[in-house]
């Protein structure tokens, strides 16, 4: 059976360095981190700002590595599309965003994988309910609103 040490981190995408909290916990595995480093910044730079979880996985036998990536955060990606910085600090009154609704489609099916949810409708409550949190309108509504609209099957084309 193989010997696998695996390193998790969050790590900033395409933005990943070989300090910590990468590069003292791959050290002592005897890879080359530069190498993994790289690979890890190829393979995040789509999520270039955002915090990316990461995880490599060393034999420690062979010295083989492999660099698993996984989804930002649906808070991430909401305020990826509607390019702020931050939410608004004080959800529900003050509003710092506004996208669309292929943005909250987009978002849900990247996040799809990962959540518990059965069915992209449900996913693209569940991220309407972050952008609540977050400050964000779509298109110009409260998701609150959004989401009744998901509901009463508004947007049914768009979420299958």
């Amino acid at each position: 059976m193989a010997d696998t040490q695996t390193v998790s981190a969050l790590v900033t995408g395409g933005g990943a360095s070989a300090g910590p909290p990468l590069g003292p916990a791959l050290g002592p595995l005897g890879v080359n981190i530069m190498e993994i480093i790289k690979a890890i910044n190829d393979k995040t730079a789509d999520f270039e700002g955002m915090k990316v979880p990461v995880t490599v996985s060393v034999d420690t036998k062979t010295k083989k590595w492999e660099v698993t990536v996984g989804i930002p955060s649906a808070a991430a990606l909401l305020l990826k599309e509607a390019g702020i910085q931050k939410g608004s600090g004080t959800s529900g009154s003050t509003w710092v965003g506004d996208i669309k609704v292929d943005s909250i489609v987009k978002v849900a099916k990247a996040k799809l994988e990962s959540s518990y949810a059965t069915s992209l409708k449900s996913v693209a409550k569940e991220v309407a309910g972050t952008c609540v949190s977050l400050g964000i309108k779509i298109e110009g509504k409260n998701p609150k609103e959004f989401a009744s609209e998901v509901n009463s099957g508004k947007y049914d084309d768009k979420l299958k």
